[in-house]
């Protein structure tokens, strides 16, 4: 108390001083309507800004959880899509919801760089992944499931040697395995396409669905040369990657019905030999 005291005597005249002021302006505002109207506009000002600022932090802070919503609803409408192209191409008089899932995951690990790539993805088996499960993004094929774990999974890159997609050309139906060389991340080689098929750059490629990884028709990239193989009947032909892989950061994991129930009757097919 006995500071207080002292303290309210030492600044008594800032003291004062500050209330006068206070008091002044609270007169002048109160019976001045030009003043009144000046400082209400001023401190809605004031007021909008400090509000605008708060909005946008709880924006910032709200970005992840409606990244990840986006990602959800994008993941059904596309499984849907693959769902109606995959019933149109097998003529099945079932619901489409029942053939593809897509199951939307974030990149949380990605390496381009290496000889042998991989990414790791959030989402494992208590999210329904499995090993063998094709992911894919908005722009095309990005690789498949290797290891899952209860939570995470790691896919095999496209560019990644040690893996072969079955691709086939679009303008012509012909088909063959395509395989990155381990040089550019935006680039890859199709192959056994043979001389007398014509291929020219711009040509579409993509996958052939003769694979249980993934449906027919999803885009892998586009014819970017053709040249002459060495020392076989083939084709040379270098394929620009649709994926960004430098730039990869939501994914879809492909879960199809239609290859279970597939790969069933091969392996049914397979014992009988």
């Amino acid at each position: 108390m006995k500071n207080l005291l002292n303290f309210l005597v030492r600044f008594h005249h800032f003291i004062l001083f500050i209330l006068l002021e206070v008091l002044s302006l609270t007169f002048i505002v109160k019976y001045n309507n030009f003043q009144r109207v000046r400082f209400l506009n001023s401190s809605n000002a004031i007021a909008g800004d400090v509000l605008s600022e708060v909005s946008n932090v709880k924006d910032f802070f709200n970005l992840r959880r409606q990244n990840e919503k986006l990602a959800t609803e994008n993941a059904n409408l596309r499984g849907e899509l693959l769902s109606m192209r995959e019933r149109d191409f097998n003529q099945l008089p079932i619901r489409s919801d029942s053939l593809m899932k897509l199951i939307p995951a974030k990149v949380i690990n990605n390496s381009v760089n290496k000889q042998y790539n991989y990414i790791t993805l959030n989402r494992g088996s208590r999210h329904g992944v499995r090993p063998d499960m094709g992911v894919m993004c908005a722009d095309g094929v990005v690789g498949v499931i290797v290891n899952v774990s209860q939570n995470y999974s790691t896919a095999l890159s496209v560019l990644n040697p040690r893996w072969t997609i079955n691709a086939k050309l679009v303008n012509s139906n012909h088909f063959g395995p395509l395989k990155w060389e381990g040089n550019s991340p935006y680039l890859a080689q199709l192959n056994e396409i043979p001389y007398h098929v014509e291929v020219h750059e711009e040509d579409e490629v993509v996958t052939s669905g003769y694979s249980d990884i993934f449906p027919e028709g999803i885009l892998i990239g586009r014819v970017v040369k053709v040249g002459q193989g060495k020392g076989n009947n083939y084709q040379e032909i270098k394929v620009q990657l649709s994926t960004d892989f430098n730039n990869l950061y939501y994914v879809d994991i492909i879960q199809s019905m239609v290859n279970v129930e597939k790969k069933q009757i091969e392996n049914l097919t397979e014992g009988e030999e």
